[in-house]
């Protein structure tokens, strides 16, 4: 079986949803390479502070698009569409994924049918906020307040928040790359490609599986709750002398271990002694540990519920959380050949053999249009003299 670093991906990618699914992949050693219109490029190389001084690679940019590489192409032109198909065909691309609205795949020469001519075993992606047969626009907030995830998040007496990250990019990146993994096999074993239809609010959707179905099923009014849990107590965050901790009580068990303890042992009550009373009283209840918490640091909390298997965690900022020694062995980074910038980046979910064969290092975000001369010219072919004419007619 060919390895993940056989594998050529073709990105006609740009926000977040599809550059975090192919960063993704990048992360599994696969040959990444984006695409994006000669102009107009990925929007999102405009957004965040411009750490490098130089046009199109500001700081948002740079988070989700190391290891990759990058062409300019304008898919609205003929020929820039024949320069597409010649991809396709000499580069063996083996995923093609876009975020294109439907409407586009046709008129851009990007559509299922017509690459898997080119390609027989072509695996095509199509990452869409509403389905192969919407072109509604769909940015990731749109998305939070349609599937019902800003419902469930805020205060329960305050008004409804976005998640603080963009959970449905995010979350659809990860539906698609399993189902990526899929067609890799079933490709693997038929020697058949695939076409796959990714919709950013179905993938947002699937995650309400407790409200769903307590809603659908038994006509429960679910939304938002705050920090407090709405069916174990105690689980809420508590203050401390120096901040705040997060305390998660799963079974009684665990409440019994607790107000076994000096500070807690107002709290040993007959009616505390089932989850069911504690949530009851809930609203009392948090007040009481309040009370107590606040006389001791988030640590003595911390060194007291750990050595009774409580779980319980301090609020952490980013910054901790980057110190944190699990977080730091795990953490990625890229540094640029030309300015000398490291950045760091997020941990991947699972480490990958090509990451640790890396030492976690990737290639930096690629620049604009940054591997033009390389895979126009020295992989299809095209001349000095030939690249500057296609870049004066607006094609790449």
């Amino acid at each position: 079986m060919a390895s993940f670093n056989d594998l050529t991906v073709l990105s006609l990618e740009q926000a977040t949803v599809l550059p975090y699914l192919t960063y993704r992949l990048a992360h599994d050693g696969m040959n990444v390479i984006r695409l994006e219109h000669p102009v107009y490029g990925d929007p999102n190389r405009l957004i965040g502070e411009n750490v490098l001084e130089e046009e199109r690679m500001n700081a948002y940019f740079l988070c989700i698009n190391a290891g990759k590489k990058a062409l300019t192409l304008n898919l609205a032109e003929e020929e820039g569409q024949k320069i597409f198909r010649s991809l396709i065909k000499e580069l063996h691309v083996d995923i093609f994924a876009t975020n294109q609205l439907p409407k586009n795949y046709p008129k851009l020469g990007i559509d299922y049918d017509s690459l898997k001519s080119l390609k027989p075993d072509i695996i095509w992606l199509g990452v869409t906020g509403f389905g192969p047969d919407s072109n509604e626009a769909a940015y990731d907030p749109i998305l939070q307040a349609r599937s019902g995830l800003m419902e469930l998040t805020g205060e329960a007496e305050g008004d409804p928040q976005v998640v603080g990250i963009p959970l449905p990019d995010m979350g659809t990146s990860e539906h698609a790359y399993g189902l990526l993994m899929k067609a890799l096999y079933q490709r693997q074993l038929t020697g058949e490609g695939s076409c796959i239809n990714m919709a950013m609010f179905e993938s947002s959707v699937s995650w309400l599986t407790v409200p769903i179905t307590l809603t659908g099923s038994f006509g429960k009014n679910i939304s938002r709750r705050g920090n407090t849990h709405e069916f174990f107590a105690p689980v809420s965050v508590y203050q401390s002398r120096n901040g705040f901790v997060y305390v998660a009580v799963g079974n009684d068990r665990q409440w019994k271990a607790i107000v076994s303890q000096e500070i807690f042992q107002a709290l040993n009550k007959p009616q505390y002694e089932k989850n069911a009373g504690r949530i009851k009283e809930v609203k009392l209840l948090n007040q009481a540990i309040n009370d107590i918490t606040r006389k001791y640091t988030s640590e003595e909390l911390i060194d007291l519920l750990t050595a009774l298997t409580v779980p319980i965690s301090k609020i952490k900022t980013v910054a901790e959380v980057i110190n944190d020694p699990l977080v730091e062995k795990r953490l990625l980074y890229a540094e640029d050949p030309v300015s000398g910038t490291r950045v760091t980046l997020a941990p991947p979910p699972n480490m990958t053999p090509f990451l640790e064969k890396s030492d976690r290092q990737l290639s930096f975000p690629p620049r604009f249009g940054e591997q033009n001369s390389d895979i126009y010219g020295q992989q299809l072919g095209y001349s000095e003299e030939e690249l500057g004419l296609l870049k004066e007619k607006g094609i790449i």
